[in-house]
């Protein structure tokens, strides 16, 4: 099979846990960290990764976006979605006609922003998006990373659309199997379940994470927090039936991604506190559970919502809550949302855009 040189913008968990995966495949990974300390201790230190695979191997560090692009055949982005527009505007000036960028995981059509951004630059990219990340990780240190889990199938959509199945065999190739194709890169952005799950757990369970309580979130995912998670669900199906969509439920992706065999979302929670007894909930309240899984999960689909004419009110309340409490406002804190012109689109014109056939 052959081989790549996979060049990765970002240096947490996630960027840790894809350079381990990605190098024990064969693949030649180089590391970039946009902050520009993040990967400093890989310098001259191995890469180890421990938990559902296990290796240790040196991983090379650049130290800006064009030698990232410069050295690479394929781009990784594994960043928080609040780092997509900056990084992404870093990584422009440098990334050639015919490269391919991977957005992992990518929210608030944050791989469409790249996309035409290039288009207006002239240069031809595919862009291609994973609505969710392939692996779950979590830093221990500035060489380790554990990896939790391995999905057993993640969806992958393309700009522009026509080269989805070529992405599938690329990520295939990159990562193993498990890749499914996915309409188009909104699918993508309506796949992240993460807002959903992540913004009433940190809602409901603030004082402990005001406090920086040991808290493990599954096992704080009771029945009545459930009851609410499912109700920002259904919201999130119906916005993607407004747009001819179809996406799996919450309860549909911890199967596929954990192995559940329960039906109700509460049921769901305790067997995987059960089986896994984690993770961890957050005890920062600059946790992207909130700077992250609102303005860009939250904050967007309320977005669509408008456009589609689609009600969305269990969404827009824990958008008004989370505000409330915190004293700030999270509808200001997303930067991709004017850059894309949304609130003068149409469904249709959106979906035109997404497709990107023509």
């Amino acid at each position: 099979m052959r081989t790549y040189r996979v060049g990765i913008a970002g240096a947490g968990a996630i960027a840790l846990a894809s350079a381990a995966c990605l190098n024990a495949a064969g693949h030649d990974v180089a590391l970039w960290s946009p902050r520009g300390l993040g990967a400093d201790a890989l310098r001259t230190e191995p890469l180890q990764a421990l938990g559902v695979f296990q290796m240790s191997a040196r991983v090379r560090i650049v130290n800006d976006a064009e030698q990232l692009c410069a050295g690479a055949d394929v781009l990784l982005l594994a960043l928080p979605v609040n780092a997509h527009r900056r990084v992404m505007n870093s990584l422009l000036p440098s990334l050639r006609d015919g490269q391919v960028v991977i957005v992992s995981a990518m929210g608030s059509l944050s791989s469409l922003y790249l996309f035409e951004r290039a288009q207006q630059m002239g240069r031809r990219l595919t862009v291609a998006s994973f609505g969710t990340t392939v692996l779950t990780a979590r830093r221990e240190s500035a060489t380790q990373v554990r990896v939790m889990a391995r999905r057993t199938r993640v969806g992958v959509s393309a700009l522009p659309s026509a080269q989805v199945e070529a992405m599938v065999s690329l990520c295939t190739a990159l990562f193993g199997g498990g890749f499914e194709a996915q309409a188009n890169a909104l699918a993508s952005a309506l796949t992240n379940t993460n807002p959903i799950a992540h913004v009433p757990l940190a809602l409901f369970n603030w004082t402990r994470i005001e406090r920086g309580e040991a808290w493990p979130q599954y096992h704080y995912m009771t029945p009545r927090v459930s009851a609410v998670i499912e109700q920002l669900d259904g919201e999130r199906q119906a916005l993607a039936r407004a747009f001819g969509l179809q996406v799996r439920t919450l309860a549909e992706h911890f199967a596929q991604s954990f192995g559940t065999t329960s039906q109700g979302l509460a049921d769901i929670a305790a067997e995987l506190h059960a089986k896994r007894g984690g993770p961890p909930g957050p005890t920062d309240l600059q946790t992207r559970y909130l700077t992250e899984d609102i303005p860009f999960g939250l904050v967007f689909c309320v977005a669509l919502g408008e456009m589609a004419g689609v009600a969305m009110p269990a969404t827009r309340a824990m958008i008004d809550a989370a505000s409330l409490v915190s004293g700030h406002d999270f509808r200001q804190d997303n930067d991709l949302l004017s850059s894309l012109g949304l609130a003068q689109e149409t469904i249709l014109g959106l979906l035109k855009r997404v497709d990107a056939s023509v």
